[in-house]
């Protein structure tokens, strides 16, 4: 395995140096381990989400700030939105995957999207890969024309996402399913189609923030489980979809993180606290514009 140092680490995550020497002392770096004086970071470690904020909304007002320092450094050039999407798409694609139970690691999942194969590794998994990233490209598209959200687009994204079950791409699941240990019971087959159409509805017509609206439908969107398959990915490329459209960079789930992403789930449909998945959401979007500021800086 390769290591990067605590600066390397720093200055790739757009932190201080002391953060993420906190950040490996307080075992939040999965694979990080001391050495001497110093510590020995995975090279595809993730950078934890910052838990030191203690509700999304003191994070809200820094987010809109950050977004206008941002359009005004607009309309970027190609060659500085490839940069910035350069090495956002293999981690976006492995985390996403990785969440559903995908086994090709950060490095197998960039050498598969290179158009290599990966030995003993599932042809479900190559295909997820591929798929993924060919759905965050479609998507990509979407946002500049900027048309508002449909079923169509929604089936036709999930259409892409599931390139292994040809029969079910964008086709609304036909018997009811449980997700295990969850604390919500999916949406009836029959009721599928008419809950769509409602959460669409009330997604168009909200005046919320853009971060709590999208951790609203977010939650419902997984609720109602539309497919038989690939409602994750397809519901996190949905949020970026959104993002994008109202000028926000995309956002990455880690999978480290997955846990906290369950809870979120949780805390809505036991205790029907939102400020959770918003908390989630507003910390990658903060994340995602510093990086963004930050690569511009240079």
């Amino acid at each position: 395995m390769m290591f990067i140092s605590v600066q390397e680490a720093a200055e790739k995550w757009s932190i201080s140096d002391r953060r993420v020497r906190v950040l490996c002392a307080e075992g939040k770096i999965q694979g990080a381990y001391q050495q001497g004086r110093g510590w020995k970071i995975p090279i595809d470690a993730v950078k934890p989400v910052d838990g030191r904020y203690k509700t999304a909304s003191s994070l809200l007002q820094q987010i809109e700030e950050k977004k206008k320092e941002l359009d005004s450094r607009r309309p970027l050039t190609a060659g500085e939105v490839a940069r910035l999407n350069e090495e956002f798409i293999v981690e976006y694609t492995y985390n996403s995957n990785a969440i559903e139970g995908n086994t090709l690691t950060l490095r197998e999942t960039d050498m598969v999207l290179r158009g290599l194969t990966i030995d003993k590794k599932p042809l479900k998994d190559h295909l997820e890969a591929i798929g993924h990233k060919e759905a965050f490209e479609f998507i990509s598209n979407l946002v500049k024309d900027k048309a508002p959200l449909t079923e169509r687009i929604i089936k036709q994204i999930h259409s892409i996402v599931l390139a292994d079950m040809k029969e079910d791409r964008g086709v609304y699941r036909r018997i009811p399913v449980r997700i295990m240990g969850a604390h919500h019971e999916t949406a009836q087959p029959f009721l599928i189609e008419p809950e769509m159409i409602e959460l669409l509805h009330v997604f168009s017509d909200s005046k919320e923030n853009i971060i709590t609206k999208l951790a609203r439908f977010h939650i419902d969107f997984e609720r109602i489980h539309p497919f038989i398959d690939g409602n994750g990915r397809t519901g996190r490329l949905l949020v970026n979809l959104e993002l994008m459209k109202a000028g926000y960079p995309p956002i990455d789930i880690k999978f480290a993180d997955r846990m906290a992403y369950y809870d979120a789930f949780d805390e809505y449909h036991v205790k029907k606290n939102l400020s959770a998945m918003e908390k989630l959401f507003a910390g990658y979007v903060n994340e995602r514009l510093n990086l963004y500021l930050s690569m511009l800086e240079k």
